[in-house]
């Protein structure tokens, strides 16, 4: 077990500071215990929801990220660069790995019930993809075994864990190499990219409930704007 552990959040928080040029999102380590710290070591802060309007019950970030244009491999063992494989389609980004034991399973059930409640004709118009923060363990084809008890469209993708972290770090995600006999800590939030510009806009925390999602997406997928 890791000697720092990071909660797992049950409400909307987040940390939305300047590190290096870009947000530090509050960190969650999945199957931690709650230890209370933060990135900051000051707590969970709470986000600054004075800017936030529009439709969307998610987090309407005040500034975006682009999609990382890094090259992974796919479940088919292909390369796949995040950025122009999924450009120009409504995206939602998470960071995590397939032995977690509960926030991440969470997240990709909650994501898969949402998405199955959208029409047909817009089911296909979104990508959902999982990165792995675990490559050592999560093959292409461990990945794609655990994506498919979920929904089979969604992407996987995993490669070297330096070009991971940087990946994760250029959104705002924290994510650690995973230490010998400890869990992979990374961040536990779900980013939303418009197809309008490819860039983030949302963010949704862990604990984000299936309903939420489904609420969202109709108007994420048009890349509607707050």
């Amino acid at each position: 077990m890791a000697s720092h552990n990071f909660s797992a959040p049950t409400r909307r928080s987040v940390l939305l500071g300047s590190v290096g040029g870009a947000a530090a999102l509050l960190l969650a380590a999945c199957g931690s215990s709650s230890s209370g710290s933060s990135a900051s070591g000051s707590g969970e802060p709470q986000i600054d929801t004075s800017q936030q309007s529009g439709p969307y019950q998610g987090d309407f970030m005040p500034r975006t990220f682009d999609k990382p244009s890094v090259t992974l491999t796919d479940t088919s063992g292909k390369p796949f660069n995040l950025a122009t494989g999924t450009a120009g389609r409504a995206t939602l980004l998470y960071f995590g790995y397939t032995q977690c034991p509960d926030v991440c399973p969470t997240t990709m059930g909650d994501i898969a019930v949402a998405v199955s409640k959208l029409p047909k004709a817009q089911q296909s118009q979104i990508d959902v993809v999982f990165v792995s923060t675990d490559p050592e363990h999560d093959t292409p084809s461990v990945i794609r075994s655990w994506l498919n008890a979920f929904n089979p469209n969604f992407i996987g993708l995993t490669g070297d864990i330096k070009t991971i972290i940087a990946a994760a770090g250029s959104v705002g995600v924290y994510v650690a190499a995973p230490a010998k006999g400890q869990e992979p800590v990374h961040g536990a939030q779900t980013l939303g990219f418009l197809p309008t510009d490819n860039k983030a806009h949302l963010l949704y925390t862990s604990g984000t409930t299936s309903a939420v999602f489904a609420h969202d997406l109709p108007y994420l997928i048009k890349g509607v704007t707050a």
